[in-house]
């Protein structure tokens, strides 16, 4: 993305849904990744999604996805088999634009999933999807984690 280029916030917002229902669809039927993406590609939401970020998600969190379920599994309290598939599929979105979209402020990546979680996830499932994320933020961006944190108090 280039600076000049204004982003459209419903838009990236979709992309991230229409991942997360591609993920959930891997989850369930361990498709190929290239099938689903093809799926999703005729979805009616697609057209009106942010198709570059949606790309660019798909394809890194398929392709990062054991790396992402390592760097998660610190900074959970139980397995990730025993995740919803949604709240599975919601972190492994975030864990990656958490390493990857480093000039997205990691408050933003964090509540886009909650806000997926509370939409599509259990009724907990986005408090669950909260305190995960902030563990692995604390790790992950831990220089802007602790110089936001450092101006809380």
């Amino acid at each position: 993305m280039t600076t000049s280029k204004k982003v459209d916030f419903m838009a990236r917002r979709r992309a991230r849904a229409l991942v997360l229902q591609g993920l959930y669809q891997y989850h369930l039927t361990q498709n190929s990744v290239e099938s689903i993406r093809l799926d999703l590609l005729d979805s009616p939401n697609h057209p009106r999604c942010d198709e570059e970020y949606f790309d660019m998600l798909w394809l890194g969190v398929s392709r990062d996805r054991e790396m992402l379920l390592q760097i998660l599994a610190p900074c959970l309290d139980r397995d990730i088999d025993a995740l919803s598939p949604v709240e599975q599929a919601v972190l492994l979105l975030a864990a990656w634009e958490l390493n990857h979209r480093i000039e997205i402020p990691y408050r933003i990546i964090i509540n886009e999933a909650i806000d997926l979680a509370k939409t599509y996830g259990g009724t907990d499932g986005h408090k669950f999807v909260n305190g995960v994320l902030d563990k692995l933020a604390a790790e992950v961006r831990a220089r802007e984690w602790n110089r936001i944190s450092s101006n809380k108090h």
